[in-house]
């Protein structure tokens, strides 16, 4: 499956490509010049076909450009809008809401608790420095 997607993709010509398959099969032989001839003109026709159809895509692409362009929209745009709608749909999750929730309840104990520990030493300084 990736052979033939990679395949799809590649931009090298197709002209001498699979030579080497070809003539090892010595399918030359089998044919007429004339069907010889038919397949040259295709052969032609769908490289030119090909050849059209990049162009015209290159072209939409650029449109594509300049549109997102005139819109104000650009990548790194279009990066936010991704990611905080990808952080809304996790703060909406019923997961995140529960850890939220529990980091919160055990940071206002953690809170609590540093200031009684706070309130205790400050005690204990005022204490000794009474005594002395």
């Amino acid at each position: 499956m990736e052979a033939q997607a990679r395949g799809l993709l590649e931009t090298e010509p197709l002209q001498g490509r699979d030579e080497d398959t070809g003539a090892s099969a010595d399918f030359p032989s089998m044919l007429s010049e004339e069907e010889k001839e038919e397949l040259k003109a295709e052969l032609v026709q769908l490289e030119d076909e090909i050849t059209t159809l990049r162009q015209v895509l290159s072209a939409k692409e650029r449109r594509l450009v300049e549109i997102k362009q005139k819109l104000g929209m650009n990548l790194m745009n279009e990066l936010k809008q991704n990611f905080s709608r990808s952080w809304h749909d996790v703060q909406t999750t019923t997961a995140y809401k529960k850890t939220h929730e529990t980091l919160s309840h055990a940071g206002q104990k953690a809170t609590a608790a540093f200031s009684n520990v706070g309130t205790a030493i400050s005690k204990k300084f005022g204490d000794m420095s009474f005594d002395t």
